[in-house]
């Protein structure tokens, strides 16, 4: 069942890319990682970012969240340059969720979400109701409100992964990006937080995700988008996007592309050098 959505939610308009890098250029210490990229957020679907260690999809996701400066190019949120926005205001339409996030030790639960409505706060407008009925909301959308008053470093992977997002649900935003939601979840806790997101999307919003397991973004995804050394390789829907020629061009990785049994999307079997049968390694 799809999650009810959050009042005072910003929407964007159907069919209207809200998030785009526009001939985008950012890196470290001098070094160029990603070099004049274009790409477009379709609204109101699930994209993940794909591709091997080091081609740059945290520092895409880093760049079109404002955490990263272009050197040069734009990031352009809802029709504006979203290094000319304030904190505050980007913070209100756009909530991002950083890889391996740590909450100050002994915050209880209630409290780390509560933080999510801080953008909304201000000299003239101080804690309301209507805060606490948004924060009540996004607890109980992902499923925590019996963990309120918990600790936070008390939860388990899984629980601490829902309440970071229920945080990021707090700032009242439907365009949300997820930095590897899933590192260092087990499997069952990876497809519990990846169903929340798909019922996220189902209510309205707008997610971007970076994963590592490449079934899990075929599953979830509606929108791919196959990065190389700084560059994106193909974008689309995982049915039109993967191929074995794709996987081996963006990861050096033999495999077979056959239909998802449980789904439909495609599912991707890797083919290494052992426990093979003959005939696949002769293709190796």
């Amino acid at each position: 069942m799809a999650v009810q959505q959050i009042a005072g939610i910003e929407s964007g308009g159907a069919g209207t890319s809200r998030l785009a890098a526009r001939g985008v250029t950012v890196g470290y210490g001098g070094r160029a990682v990603i070099d004049d990229l274009h790409v477009s957020i379709p609204p109101r679907v699930i994209t993940t970012i794909i591709g091997s260690n080091g081609c740059g999809k945290s520092t895409l996701l880093r760049t079109l969240s404002r955490l990263l400066r272009p050197t040069s190019g734009t990031v352009v949120l809802d029709g504006e340059d979203i290094g000319r926005l304030r904190t505050r205001e980007v913070a209100k339409k756009l909530g991002l969720l950083p890889q391996a996030p740590v909450a100050p030790e002994g915050l209880t639960v209630a409290d780390l979400v509560a933080r999510g409505r801080h953008p909304h706060q201000s000299w003239l407008r101080q804690w309301s109701s209507d805060d606490a009925d948004v924060v009540a909301r996004a607890l109980a959308m992902t499923g925590v409100s019996d963990l309120a008053d918990r600790p936070v470093d008390a939860l388990s992977g899984g629980q601490r992964q829902r309440v970071w997002i229920s945080m990021t649900l707090a700032q009242g935003t439907d365009l949300l990006l997820l930095d590897e939601p899933t590192t260092y979840l087990d499997l069952a806790h990876a497809i519990d937080v990846l169903d929340l997101v798909d019922d996220l999307h189902e209510s309205g919003c707008t997610v971007v995700l970076v994963l590592h397991d490449l079934n899990l973004a075929t599953r979830y995804s509606d929108n791919l988008i196959v990065m190389k050394a700084g560059s994106i390789l193909a974008q689309g829907h995982p049915r039109d996007v993967i191929t074995a020629e794709l996987l081996y061009e963006a990861f050096g990785l033999r495999a077979k592309v056959i239909d998802d049994p449980v789904g439909d999307r495609p599912l991707i079997v890797p083919i290494g050098r052992t426990h093979v049968r003959l005939d696949e390694q002769s293709t190796l």
